[in-house]
């Protein structure tokens, strides 16, 4: 992954306020603690949704009285806030581009992205779909997502539009309401499948339909070659 690529990553808006986490225990035994606690608190909200669960239940699972939850967190806000930031990394997908610097190499690299993008997908499909449950219902987590959205197409728009400068996208596309458009889609595709459990969605077909509509929309020609 290149430099440039790395500031992405890293400029991209936190699904976690950081105001509702407290300070990280300095004890190993400390630690083990909380992370045994944020495990737990995981499997039961994808197992029981956010609103259904109970602070009992998080601490049977893991194991522990609710004293020891209250050593590390004060409320089921905040331990939602810890599960989101352990796992906000590898619900990070990589972007545009990943494959090389090339731009001919677009099928390729949309292939790739778009791949790397349903596997992350697929890997947290219950937490994707507790995400939506909480949006619904706390204004300030719904604030956190329509940033990163924003944030993610922001970056797609800037692949987009390197490829119209160089000649192989549409030219009177407006980058950001494209990206806008077309970045959602398969966020729909991976939720159906794997958070809804649509069997009748195939993972390769997502993504080879993802990528073929893709090039369409950006009016990229089959073999890669620049716009006449």
């Amino acid at each position: 992954m290149s430099e440039p690529d790395l500031q992405d990553q890293r400029d991209l808006p936190t699904l976690v306020d950081p105001s509702k986490l407290r300070e990280m225990p300095t004890t190993a035994r400390g630690v083990r603690t909380r992370e045994a606690l944020v495990a737990a608190a995981r499997r039961v909200f994808e197992r029981d949704g956010f609103i259904n669960s109970r602070l009992t239940d998080i601490t049977a699972e893991a194991k522990c009285s609710i004293g020891s939850f209250y050593t590390y967190f004060e409320s089921k806000d905040e331990i939602f806030a810890a599960v989101m930031q352990a796992a906000q990394d590898d619900m990070l997908h990589p972007g545009l581009p990943r494959v090389d610097s090339d731009p001919s190499n677009v099928a390729a690299i949309l292939d790739a992205s778009n791949r790397a993008y349903v596997e992350a997908y697929k890997r947290n499909a219950k937490l994707n779909l507790l995400l939506e449950q909480v949006a619904t219902i706390d204004p300030e987590f719904r604030k956190l997502r329509v940033a990163r959205g924003a944030a993610f197409a922001e970056r797609n728009a800037r692949w987009i539009k390197r490829l119209q400068d160089e000649g192989y996208a549409d030219p009177e596309l407006d980058p950001y309401m494209t990206a806008r458009a077309l970045s959602p889609m398969l966020g729909r595709m991976a939720y159906h499948a794997f958070a809804l459990e649509d069997d009748s969605l195939d993972e390769d077909a997502i993504v080879a339909t993802a990528t073929v509509v893709w090039m369409n929309a950006l009016g990229i020609p089959k073999d890669g070659t620049k716009r006449a």
